[in-house]
């Protein structure tokens, strides 16, 4: 199955790879920014936005939905960008796939196992019986109760949406993310690709850590480190000037 994507701008192509939990629509600013000079292909991964639902979710599976794509486009060769889950895709296509990179960017993750602190949006999420809601407002202070940050609320929001025949779903599909938590927190990578590749990394974020580049520079020997000073781990939300400059440059 071909996943969800949408195509802005000419130009060389460049994918984006959103999150967990995220969609497409979560770059749309960025991707019409940098549209103005590459052709920009805004997909959503397995399991989240409107792409196709699978009890099977590894990044080797990711890496292929993308692959797959490109042959559906007649793309021999991409530019590709993803953020935090997004990015160990990109990961996992640059060290699978690497004839069909031509450069790639990671923002704020690296190639290790992360400990994982979604566990409680999970249990928040999956609480919710959304057959009984009436309102997006009545969801909203049910997961107010546990998830206090409203913007992290109102980012799972967005995975909200009307069923024709009444009620709410979540685009995103939370039992199955949840059952792959260990395998999304993990570290897949066993193979080093000679990409010329980006990571990007959040200055008043701990995703990327000092330490981490060693094990960067490990699996991927031409890749370059860039910091976005001010920013957290959602780099794109807090400094889009900032990483649109950076990206840009990087890949011109």
């Amino acid at each position: 199955m071909i996943l969800n994507h949408k195509i802005i701008g000419e130009g060389e192509p460049l994918i984006i790879l959103h999150g967990l939990f995220g969609m497409l629509d979560n770059w749309q600013r960025f991707a019409k920014k940098i549209s103005e000079q590459y052709k920009v292909i805004l997909v959503d991964q397995r399991n989240h936005g409107k792409s196709f639902r699978s009890e099977e979710f590894t990044y080797e599976l990711l890496a292929k939905d993308c692959i797959e794509l490109l042959d559906h486009l007649n793309i021999r060769k991409a530019h590709i960008l993803g953020h935090s889950m997004g990015g160990k895709t990109t990961m996992q296509i640059a060290t699978s796939y690497p004839e069909r990179v031509e450069s790639f960017v990671v923002v704020d993750i690296a190639p290790k196992t992360y400990a994982g602190d979604h566990q409680f949006i999970f249990d928040s999420v999956l609480s919710i019986d959304l057959e009984e809601a009436k309102t997006r407002k009545e969801i909203d202070e049910q997961l107010s109760k546990s998830i206090m940050e409203m913007g992290v609320r109102l980012f799972l929001m967005k995975n909200l949406k009307r069923k024709k025949e009444g009620g709410f779903e979540w685009k995103a599909n939370f039992p199955i993310l949840k059952n792959s938590y260990a395998d999304i927190m993990g570290h897949s990578l066993s193979a080093t690709s000679h990409s010329k590749g980006l990571f990007i990394r959040g200055g008043l974020s701990n995703y990327i850590l000092s330490d981490d580049e060693a094990i960067i520079k490990h699996h991927f020997p031409n890749a370059s480190m860039a910091t976005i000073e001010g920013a957290g781990h959602w780099v794109h939300a807090d400094k889009p000037e900032a990483l649109l400059e950076v990206v840009v440059n990087f890949l011109s």
